[in-house]
């Protein structure tokens, strides 16, 4: 099994369960997973999160945009909405894979309607 392939596999255990009991076994017991504000999480604490927010999310639909790998790390776009047409989110995870588990995430997410006024984040604010 490709390193794309467990991912993929990952993503859609938790999609089509709609449970991170299929997930669970995919990512290694030191899985850490990282956020843009430098805060991490264990795989306790990360599938802890991911499961409380299953029932809010229940049905969003996710579309892969695209799915990359370079050694072992892949890297995967998606665009996410929820079924009451709820705001679109532009999503890139990263992955890294050691020995065909997922040992690290790295995730960032954009508001699909905040896109065109991250463009020009560097500039001062009301210009």
């Amino acid at each position: 099994m490709t390193n794309k392939d467990i991912v993929q596999r990952a993503l859609s255990e938790l999609i089509t369960t709609g449970s991170t009991e299929g997930l669970a076994p995919l990512l290694s017991d030191d899985f850490v997973h990282h956020r843009p504000d430098a805060t991490s999480s264990t795989k306790k604490e990360w599938l802890a999160a991911v499961e409380a927010a299953l029932v809010p999310l229940a049905g969003m639909r996710v579309e892969i945009r695209h799915v990359l790998a370079d050694g072992d790390h892949v890297v995967l776009h998606t665009r996410r909405r929820l079924p009451d047409g709820g705001p679109e989110i532009a999503v890139v995870d990263i992955w890294r894979v050691e020995n065909e588990l997922i040992s690290e995430a790295w995730e960032i997410i954009e508001p699909v309607a905040d896109a065109a006024a991250n463009l020009t984040w560097w500039e001062p604010a009301g210009r």
